[in-house]
């Protein structure tokens, strides 16, 4: 049987926020053996990685590679009401993933040695982000 949970993700800012312990969580107390996890984020602005979590340098590196792809400011930008970072952030995650979709085995997510989950947060102010999280077998 499926088992579907919101998982909601209050953030400080802009940039990569892991989120695995808290999916593994979930598939847990799935008890899925073996299986597929989707995990979904339910916004325009922010979007999901799965990323090196070992060393933060290549998440900074990755976050001021994009910024400088997609910068603030930009003169043909028309969506502008929200603030000089919302249509960047719109491009960002139009860029990346709004969902992913991992394998369990065992049990658990089938990660690499290097591998996180992240919500990599658009915008640069508070947010809170909802995550859906279907594990099934």
């Amino acid at each position: 049987m499926p088992a579907v949970e919101r998982l909601h993700v209050e953030l400080s800012g802009a940039g990569l926020h892991e989120i695995t312990g808290r999916v593994d969580e979930i598939v847990s107390r799935a008890g899925c053996a073996e299986g597929l996890c989707t995990v979904f984020i339910a916004h325009t602005s922010a979007s999901l990685l799965v990323q090196e979590n070992a060393d933060p340098q290549a998440a900074r590196d990755l976050e001021a590679w994009l910024c400088r792809l997609v910068p603030e400011n930009d003169p043909l930008y028309t969506h502008t009401a929200e603030g000089p970072d919302d249509m960047p952030a719109h491009i960002k995650a139009a860029l990346t993933a709004t969902s992913i979709s991992i394998p369990i085995l065992e049990g658990r997510l089938v990660l690499g040695t290097w591998q996180g989950i992240f919500v990599f947060e658009h915008r640069t102010g508070r947010s809170r982000r909802e995550i859906v999280v279907h594990v099934s077998s």
